[in-house]
């Protein structure tokens, strides 16, 4: 399963980001990509109110990206905002193209480092798994990294492969804590990791998570498999789904759980 993990920097505008998605999905269907990765707010960066911005996933934003996948003959996931019932916006990662079409609404809010998501942005409640072509992919956002019992539920759900997608806030230490911590969740789910951030843009919006970049393929020993610095970059990665057997075989720690 060829996976493209595609590292760009948005904008508030979620036009012109689509037209992002537009150029690295073909770019990276050329390559020989099943599944193309978008980080976290593809749709449209933090920093910016997002109701006005946010859409259903039956609307126009979504069924374009949609489009742009079945064109292509892949599957697109990409983060996007939506409607809650309470007046917030859910955070979502869109899951488009090939008879797919759904939406993981991110658990686990950014109240942390000075920053409330919760203000602006409803949780989600339940994991979500899907299966391209025999390969079952989890979803995570963000700061669901930091939560290990998460990668384990979805690991339950068959997932030998977790997709998290990002926009990292910045600050001292907050890049190493990135990689560490998707190394650790590979390890805890003994599943490949790959993990796409927005890159660095460079410019301080207002104290907003906005990326460092930094996008990570971790192996289902930890091992960091492929990495991108800071500026917007492509990732095009192999998901090996026996290697998740025989890392599960010689490291069973989902196996051996006691609690």
């Amino acid at each position: 399963m060829r996976v493209a993990l595609c590292q760009i920097t948005s904008s508030s505008d979620p036009a012109a980001n689509l037209d992002l998605v537009r150029a690295e999905t073909a770019r990276a269907a050329a390559d020989g990509a099943r599944v193309v990765v978008f980080p976290e707010a593809t749709m449209c960066r933090f920093g910016v109110p997002l109701g006005p911005v946010a859409e259903p996933l039956d609307g126009p934003w979504a069924d374009a990206v949609r489009d742009i996948a079945d064109e292509h003959g892949v599957v697109v996931v990409a983060g996007m905002f939506t409607p809650a019932p309470d007046g917030r916006v859910t955070n979502t990662l869109l899951v488009t193209g090939g008879g797919h079409h759904v939406g993981y609404d991110k658990i686990h809010l950014f109240d942390a480092f000075g920053f409330t998501e919760s203000r602006t942005v409803a949780p989600g409640s339940a994991p979500v798994v899907v299966e391209v072509d025999g390969v079952t992919f989890g979803l995570a956002t963000c700061y669901d990294v930091r939560f290990p019992e998460l990668f384990r539920a979805l690991a339950d759900r068959g997932a030998t492969a977790v997709l998290v997608c990002a926009s990292w806030g910045s600050g001292p230490g907050k890049r190493e804590q990135w990689e560490l911590l998707v190394r650790a969740r590979a390890l805890d789910c003994t599943s490949w990791v790959l993990a796409c951030g927005q890159a660095d843009p460079e410019v301080d919006h207002g104290g907003a998570p906005t990326g460092v970049g930094y996008s990570t393929v971790a192996s289902p020993l930890g091992d960091v498999v492929e990495q991108l610095a800071g500026k917007p970059g492509m990732i095009m990665t192999t998901v090996d789904t026996e290697s998740v057997t025989r890392a599960r075989n010689t490291l069973p720690v989902l196996a051996n759980r006691r609690l």
